[in-house]
């Protein structure tokens, strides 16, 4: 089962499925988008092992009949808002209980393993420039943004849960995602940040630097960790080696014929002037000026990660939503 696979993580995570062999149930709170993910990842892997099932995570009804006869989760469904929500529950609440409730129905049904995708703001978030791995914990009650909060409390209630319950659970926590989406709609943060660089929205760039990772890498990482030795307790870092700067994005897309991307850099007062009036921006303010790397050793040595080069990805991103 790959859920929330109407997103862009998740129809690549049910793709590269279908091109390993694997019949994937994908679920989506609701049908009417199934033809649009059908015929999306009909692009990149064949669907006749493709089915869909309707299943809310604000909602306990279907999880474990949907789930019955599974033998592996993919967790990848979580809420997102651009900016900061005005009740930061909105997109809490579905992260930390839907986390819980697809747990739930996975130990209810006997699944063998559940893989939830975190992220790396559950671990670098609000920090200042340094090196972290993954016991680094980003903190739910600092002001790290409401998505970085709800991130970093799903997964520590999913690790709770597991220890509770002993169950199988492995967290694979990406950076910014990049690669082509196979719907061509924009949408999550990495999409919106591209499609705003190649329209011209940023006549000025951030200080900011961010660890990169292609949604194709995701996918396998997720499926690797399925079924590999040694994953089973661990969260593992899916980030470049180094992150990139936000003036090497846009120089990257630039020289690929985006014209409008910028690569000039706005001071930070101008940056906090311009957070009164744009979520996105106020989201970006923590990062300003900060540099972390991460340690990915065991996502290279247990799960074999073989990255896409980031060039390559943020063209290709390009050109899917151009």
């Amino acid at each position: 089962m790959v859920t929330g696979v109407t997103g862009y993580i998740g129809q690549h995570c049910g793709a590269e499925l279908l091109r390993q062999g694997y019949e994937v149930i994908g679920t989506m709170r609701s049908k009417e988008k199934a033809e649009a993910v059908r015929e999306g990842i009909a692009k990149v892997a064949p669907i006749d092992k493709l089915t869909f099932v309707e299943a809310d995570l604000t909602s306990d009804e279907n999880w474990s009949e949907a789930m019955a006869g599974c033998k592996y989760v993919l967790h990848v469904a979580s809420p997102f808002i651009i900016g900061d929500p005005e009740d930061e529950n909105e997109m809490i609440s579905p992260a930390v209980d839907g986390t819980l409730r697809v747990l739930s129905a996975a130990k209810a049904v006997g699944v063998e393993r559940t893989v939830v995708t975190s992220s790396l703001v559950a671990i670098i978030a609000g920090k200042l420039s340094g090196h972290y791995g993954t016991d680094s914990w980003s903190d739910p009650d600092e002001e790290i943004g409401t998505y970085a909060r709800s991130k970093t409390l799903a997964e520590q209630a999913a690790w709770e849960f597991a220890k509770a319950n002993d169950i199988d659970l492995v967290v694979i926590n990406p950076g910014g995602v990049m690669g082509p989406t196979l719907t061509g709609r924009v949408e999550g943060f990495s999409l919106t940040m591209i499609s705003d660089i190649i329209t011209g929205k940023y006549p000025l760039v951030p200080n900011i630097c961010i660890g990169f990772i292609d949604v194709r890498d995701v996918a396998k990482l997720h499926v690797a960790a399925m079924t590999a030795q040694g994953a089973v307790g661990k969260r593992f870092i899916a980030s470049s080696d180094e992150p990139l700067h936000f003036k090497e994005v846009t120089g990257i897309l630039k020289n690929a014929g985006y014209k409008k991307a910028s690569t000039r850099q706005a001071p930070k007062f101008l940056l906090k002037v311009m957070s009164l009036f744009d979520d996105q921006v106020k989201g970006l303010l923590p990062m300003v000026g900060e540099r972390q790397t991460v340690a990915n050793q065991e996502t290279y040595e247990i799960l074999g990660w073989e990255p896409t080069p980031m060039n390559q990805s943020l063209i290709e991103t390009a050109e899917s939503i151009s």
